[in-house]
This record gives structure tokens, sequence and C-alpha cells, in this order.
């Protein structure tokens, strides 16, 4: 048999120093995923790792370190779209992006252990584990501190005209604006009481010349068809 004739003893040792390596490490990991009920738990961390070791083990006896290499970029992508599906969202929250994160770092585990860098794996176990459970009293205990008030703020120009005068302004409020260096973000018009149209032009910097945006406001003001003409400032925490 083929096998008979091309089975080598110390090859296969290391295999399998590579492949029980892998095994621990990433049932390690995943014990601590399982513990805190995740959706890759104990099996899918070790078996991350496993065979994750497997494909770089094999390239490396079939062709050589270079190959490897090449063959653990291929890992590093094949457990990204696994990470993907674990990874789920709910309304304008995220979750699962820790343990995506942590079946990447098991695949890592399984590339040093099929390189027969078992000590490498080793370390890398611990510091997975420890950014698992010694950095979460860290985590919440920054949650818990409020957070600070920012100075920025969101300012609008609102100018009141009639419908027949509303196309026009529209124009003009932009035109006028953006002579005066203020980038407009947003343009809105609504319909107010007894007929009458408001511009509502959102400006896209956080820090004005409110002088020099007063002075633009009163020229709107003074245009043919404006009723009333003001900018407001609304506090962004």
């Amino acid at each position: 048999m083929h096998f008979i004739t091309t089975f080598d003893p110390s090859s296969f040792r290391d295999t399998f120093i590579s492949y029980l390596s892998a095994f621990i490490f990433g049932t390690l990991i995943g014990a601590e995923r399982q513990y805190r009920q995740r959706t890759a738990g104990l099996r899918t961390n070790a078996l991350v790792a496993l065979g994750a070791a497997a494909f770089v083990d094999l390239a490396q006896q079939l062709a050589g370190n270079a190959d490897a290499v090449r063959v653990i970029a291929y890992v590093v992508s094949g457990v990204g779209f696994l990470g993907a599906g674990v990874i789920m969202k709910d309304g304008a929250n995220v979750r699962g992006l820790n343990t995506a994160a942590t079946l990447w770092c098991s695949a890592a585990v399984g590339a040093c252990a099929g390189t027969d860098m078992v000590a490498e794996a080793g370390l890398l176990t611990l510091f997975i584990i420890a950014g698992n459970t010694l950095l979460r009293p860290l985590v919440k205990a920054i949650d818990r501190i409020p957070a600070g008030q920012s100075d920025e703020a969101t300012y609008s120009v609102s100018v009141l005209t009639d419908h027949a005068h509303a196309g026009l302004l529209r124009d003009l409020v932009v035109d006028r604006l953006e002579e005066a260096r203020f980038p407009v973000a947003e343009v809105a018009l609504s319909d107010h009481a007894e007929g009458s149209v408001e511009i509502s032009a959102i400006l896209s910097s956080n820090v004005l010349d409110t002088v020099e945006l007063e002075r633009v406001v009163n020229q709107l003001e003074a245009e043919k068809g404006v009723t009333h003409a003001t900018w407001l400032t609304a506090r962004e925490n």
C-alpha cells in the first residue's frame, strides 16, 4: 500500500501534536464562550482551531512553508465568512461581534499549532481568554461612566414665506448661505398655518461664525415674499 511506503512516524508525531494542541486550546477558548451561553461555544471554537491546524499542517507537509503561509491567508478569509454567520442585527443593536472575533482568534491559534508553534498557540490562547474574562469588569466600569457633554451643535436657518415665493426663495436661501461659506446639508419645505410655507436649511458645519450667520439671516428677511427669518441651534449630547 502507498500509505505503508510513505508513512513517516516523525511527521505523524508532529501532526498529532499539532492537532492535539489545537484541539485543547480551542476547547479552552470555547469553554468560556459556552459558559456565557454564546452562539459559538465549546465545540465550534475547538473545531475552528482544529480545522485551521489541519489545513496549515497539510499545506506545510505537502509544499513547505511558502504554501502554508498562503493557506493561512485562505483560512483567515474563510473564518471571516463563518464569523459573519454569528453576527445579528437587532434594530440599532448589533450582537455577536465578540463571538465572531473569538472564532477568528481560535483560527489563529489553530494556524500557530499547525505550523508547530505550540508555545505561541498556548500564549495566544491565554491572551484570548484574558480578553474575554479580565476585560469584562473594565468594560462594565466604562459603561457606567456618564457620557460628557459635547460642544457640538446643529445649526438651522428658518424662513417663512408663501407658496408663490417658496420655490425661488428656497434656491435663494441656499445661494446666500453658501456664498457666506455656510455649507448646507439639507433643505426642507413644510406647510404652516394660513397658507404659509417654512423653508428649513440644516447647515453641515458644527462651528460657525454666528455674527455672520445673523447678517445673512437679516438679509434674507428683507427679501420680497419673506415674512420672517431666523436661525436656531441645538446642542448635541
